[in-house]
Formats: C-alpha cells, structure tokens, sequence
C-alpha cells in the first residue's frame, strides 16, 4: 500500500511538474521533502505549498440544455431565464444517498404516514413520481447534489418570467397528451405533463386532466404547490395538505 501511494505521489508531482513550466535547469528537485525515504502525500503537499498548483482547474463542461444523469436515469434540462430546470419529473425510488424511498403505500398506509413516501401512478413511470412532501423536506435529499425542489418563491420567479400566472401556465404545458385537447404550446420549454395527484387518502386522481408540483415551501401546517389545468391557460397556486402525492421537478443551485 505504502509502495502504491508513494507511486501514485510521484505521478502526480510528475504531471505537476510537467505541465507548470517547470525547468529542467533549475536546481534539482528533491520528491522526498522530508527525508523519510518514502515519497508521500506530506511530500506532495510539500511540492504544491512552494511551487502552487502546476495545472488550471477548469469547470465541468456540463451547460442547462444538457442531459444529465441522476440515480440512473437521465433527465433532459432546461433554461428558462435566470434558471436552470429539469425538463422533466422526478421518478427517482432513493434519495439522494442512496436510501430507499418507501413506495408501494396502500392507501390506509399513505393517509397515516408522517414519513417520505412515493408512488407511481396506476404503478407507472409516465409521468414520473408522485412524492408526499414529507420526502420532499427529508434531509436526505430528493435531488441531485447541486439541484433542489425549487422553493414558492422559486416558482413565482419562473411563472413571472412567463408573463405572469395567468398566460404562464399553457407556456408550461406539453403540446401533447391533455384531455380533451387542453394541450399547451410549451414554448417555455418546461414540458408539464398531466401526471395527477395521490391524494391524502391515498386514492389516485385526475391523471390526463391535471399536472400538480410540490415547492420546499411549508405554509402552517400544509405547503405550497402549483399546478397545471387542461381546460386553462393559468397556474394556480395552493397550500395542501402533506400526505398529497404531486410531482417533482429540481432547479439548479444559484451560482
């Protein structure tokens, strides 16, 4: 192991060296710093404190607009104006350090739990999750590290961004798969799917006909959430209870 690090060690100060101009004339350089016959990591901390990181760390290349990958799915983006959307909802089965999210609830189970829960309509992942908002505060995260579950505010930003609540929502809606032709023009990019809702009985709802999105932000005892109608142009806000099953989406960090 020693023999391995020490190795590893003088690879590194080896890149180091060679790509920081580094002159071969200069007076020669000794690796082993402290004089203990091995070439360690005290050794290379040594090398960086005199002669400064020898390379330029640059930023991922990664851009909004970009897929991305979370939990083994990928997730399609989007920029709509200062910030930076997943394009789709939420079906991640773990948060975000790998623990399972409890699903599969029957319905006296979802009406009584005061714990993250989550389900896929009817069982399947077309329109993605339906989170209580009990996962969705879980310390253990709901989104990938760098993202969150936008907050109330998060979601004014974005519907004022779109011209206000009530042009914003056929911006946000798909052109595709709303009852009785309730289709948006999704020009915004969003892509709002009619996914429905679990609500705190644990009956399923309105799947085709509604789209419905937690935020982070409590309200007393309940918390805010938006959601999409197929017969409006509109975003409605309201404050539910915590056991309802709605969609997620994840905004990116503010830089």
């Amino acid at each position: 192991m020693k023999n391995a690090l020490s190795l590893a060690c003088m690879s590194l100060a080896g890149i180091l060296l060679s790509t920081s101009g580094f002159s071969q004339n200069s007076a020669p350089y000794n690796p082993d710093g402290n004089g203990d016959g091995m070439i360690g990591v005290t050794d290379l901390q040594d090398f960086l404190s005199t002669y400064g990181l020898a390379f330029e760390a640059t930023a991922s290349t990664w851009s909004c607009g970009e897929s991305m990958t979370y939990a083994g799915v990928d997730y399609s983006t989007v920029q709509i104006g200062d910030q930076c959307w997943f394009a789709e909802n939420l079906r991640t089965t773990t948060y975000l350090n790998g623990e399972a999210i409890p699903q599969n609830l029957s319905d006296g189970d979802w009406s009584s739990t005061t714990s993250g829960a989550m389900t896929f309509y009817n069982d399947g992942p077309a329109y993605g999750g339906l989170y209580n908002w009990y996962a969705v505060e879980d310390a253990r995260g709901l989104c990938p590290s760098g993202w969150h579950v936008p907050t109330d505010e998060e979601w004014t930003m974005l519907i004022d961004h779109l011209g206000g609540e009530f042009v914003a929502g056929s911006q946000m809606k798909t052109n595709y798969g709303w009852f009785n032709d309730g289709n948006g023009t999704n020009s915004s990019g969003f892509s709002g799917l009619p996914g429905g809702l679990r609500a705190s009985d644990g009956y399923f709802f309105n799947a085709g006909s509604f789209g419905n999105w937690w935020s982070s932000s409590p309200s007393g005892s309940d918390a805010w959430g938006r959601g999409l109608d197929y017969g409006y142009e509109t975003v409605d806000r309201y404050s539910l209870n915590l056991r309802y099953g709605f969609s997620v989406r994840c905004v990116r960090d503010a830089e």
